[in-house]
């Protein structure tokens, strides 16, 4: 699972066992994989976070605020993953797909932990105001136009996205190949009678669409704000 994960991902990964263990918990959960992040400091994610107004040292205390710490020193010296610690790097795997890239980042990380909106990790986020839509946004712009390009389907959707900051229009076009493509691997899935697949499928066609309509919104308050009055 972790073959493809870069050298800062790996540290955050230890980071976030270290965190476990100084809050004296015996697993790791999202809320120590975003501390490995914050705590790493200089990828992609934390620039990130940084660009988006997000002060790393709150994003600790906002932490300590809601997870409170074991009763006893952790036994283990590597923790296990939660459940849902074990799903945010799922997520973090098909960002990286989504995005055509051979490897799994720190960026990758952070969108993985957004995109979980029950986990610990989300729920600091999301209070600090951050939306998955704009991290996706900085995402891009840090990483360069490459990142955006697909070659599953042509920008197309950018041109009848006129009014929308080329950054969003490109994301929402790339989006839009990728629903497509799992629009028809889930029609072959049910048309093979391989149902546990074609749920999965459409579990991550959710997901994407949720992501796609916070960009349009995003798209939509940007066009109202340009046209708002001096």
């Amino acid at each position: 699972m972790y073959e493809r994960f870069t050298d800062r991902s790996r540290i955050v990964m230890q980071l976030a066992n270290q965190e476990a263990q100084r809050f004296r918990h015996e697993y790791i959960g999202t809320e120590h994989i975003l501390l490995g992040l914050v705590s790493e400091g200089t990828g992609v994610a934390a620039n990130v976070l940084k660009n988006l107004g997000i002060d790393l040292t709150s994003v600790r205390e906002e932490v300590q605020k809601i997870v409170l710490p074991g009763p006893h020193p952790a036994v283990k010296e590597k923790a296990s993953q939660t459940p849902r610690a074990a799903k945010v790097i799922e997520y973090a795997i098909e960002e990286s797909r989504n995005l055509n890239h051979n490897y799994v980042g720190t960026e990758h990380l952070l969108l993985g932990l957004l995109r979980d909106e029950e986990g610990f990790a989300a729920q600091v986020l999301m209070n600090l105001g951050l939306r998955l839509c704009d991290v996706w946004e900085e995402v891009l712009n840090l990483l360069g136009q490459n990142a955006a390009t697909s070659s599953v389907k042509p920008l197309t959707q950018a041109e009848k996205l006129i009014d929308a900051p080329p950054m969003i229009a490109r994301a929402v076009a790339v989006l839009d190949g990728l629903l497509d493509i799992l629009q028809q691997m889930k029609e072959a899935s049910i048309a093979e009678s391989d149902f546990e697949w074609a749920a999965n499928l459409r579990d991550r066609t959710d997901d994407l669409k949720k992501l796609r309509l916070c960009l349009l919104q995003r798209k939509d308050h940007q066009r109202s704000r340009r046209s708002a009055p001096d």
